[in-house]
């Protein structure tokens, strides 16, 4: 039996296909995956949650995308074989608690969990960081979805009562403590705008333009993470306003992060929640991702007693929030946000409270 967990970003949005800085944690929700080895080379996949099953063949040379599920696993096992890591055959039971549709990345969570168990039952050797990397792959290559490393890489290396902070770029990270006596509460606004992909994609090819467009006067300049404010005033004058802005939430929400860092050593719980709502109003405004609800969902909590810091979490125009919040306030925080965001937008919420958790592990 084995497990990977679902994640929430704590702060550094929209940072990591800039090859910048992010904060995720893991949390307790995860995805299960019950694995037997077979003598053939065919995968039998079966998913409680959706009560269906699937079979194929590692041998088939003509495996592609179906739009279901099970691309998920059938994308695992493909990058896995085309990396030249040879598999078992396997029968594989998956059941998944990750909330679908929450931004709290149910994919990574069965593709790691899948990678971890045909990786076991194989009798391979693969490390975490390489399977965070193919499972990457598999999501871009096979699913469709181009992604991050974010969410793969901290199923893998997360550890229980830590955040992660990761150079999307080296892959270098550090596990940072979180305060004893803090709760993960993420709030779901349960609204999704559906203008959410376009306009993710118009955000990646504004920071395409200025890095181009930057990369004239500064030679050293692949991707936004290497440009300073300074930088952008003095060399970003013939770009679009818009662009500008962009460019600024994405270098001020990657100091945020090393910020954020040093708060947490220190115990500097007030200048970490001042930095979880700087970077809130810098989606809104600056990169302008943000939504009403979204909106009203972090002013609630701001008000609520027991909040250490609150943000948008995710792509945004929808979505969660992420909440820290003292232990010893968390039912009352919970229950007061719900019954808020109701009367004030006529929408049902859901709350969802975990500890930072581990990462991938075999179980039993």
């Amino acid at each position: 039996m084995f497990r990977a967990p679902g994640r929430v970003n704590l702060i550094g949005e929209h940072t990591d296909y800039n090859e910048g800085f992010v904060m995720p944690a893991a949390i307790e929700f995860a995805t299960w995956v019950a694995a037997g080895a077979r003598d053939d080379r065919i995968l039998a996949v079966h998913s409680e949650n959706v009560s269906e099953s699937r079979e194929f063949s590692l041998d088939d040379p003509d495996a592609s995308r179906q739009g279901q599920w099970s691309d998920y696993v059938r994308g695992v096992a493909v990058v896995l074989e085309g990396a030249g890591h040879r598999l078992r055959g396997a029968n594989l039971l998956i059941r998944g608690e990750v909330p679908l549709g929450a931004g709290l990345s149910s994919s990574a969570a069965i593709e790691i969990a899948t990678a971890v168990a045909l990786v076991s039952v194989s009798g391979l050797e693969v490390g975490r960081t390489e399977i965070a990397r193919l499972g990457q792959r598999a999501e871009n290559e096979f699913v469709g979805m181009h992604c991050g490393i974010m969410d793969q890489f901290i199923a893998c290396q997360a550890r229980a009562g830590h955040a992660l902070r990761l150079d999307c770029r080296s892959l270098d990270y550090r596990l940072v403590p979180l305060p004893p006596g803090v709760c993960l509460v993420i709030g779901d606004t349960c609204v999704h705008h559906e203008l959410a992909a376009g306009e993710y994609n118009r955000r990646r090819a504004e920071c395409e333009t200025a890095v181009r467009h930057l990369a004239r006067a500064l030679p050293n300049v692949q991707a936004l993470r290497d440009v300073t404010l300074p930088d952008l005033f003095q060399h970003g004058r013939g770009l679009p306003e818009v662009v500008l802005r962009r460019c600024r939430h994405v270098i001020t929400e990657n100091l945020r992060v090393e910020q954020v860092t040093a708060a947490l050593d220190r115990g500097d719980l007030a200048r970490l929640g001042q930095l979880m709502a700087e970077s809130h109003t810098s989606l809104r405004e600056d990169y302008e991702v943000s939504c009403a609800e979204l909106d009203v969902m972090v002013k609630m909590a701001s008000e609520l007693p027991g909040l250490l810091g609150a943000r948008m979490t995710g792509g945004g125009f929808g979505g969660c929030t992420i909440n820290l919040v003292r232990q010893d306030a968390v039912e009352r925080f919970r229950t007061e946000l719900l019954r808020r965001y109701q009367a004030a937008t006529g929408r049902e919420a859901r709350v969802y409270v975990s500890e930072a958790a581990g990462g991938a592990e075999e179980v039993v």
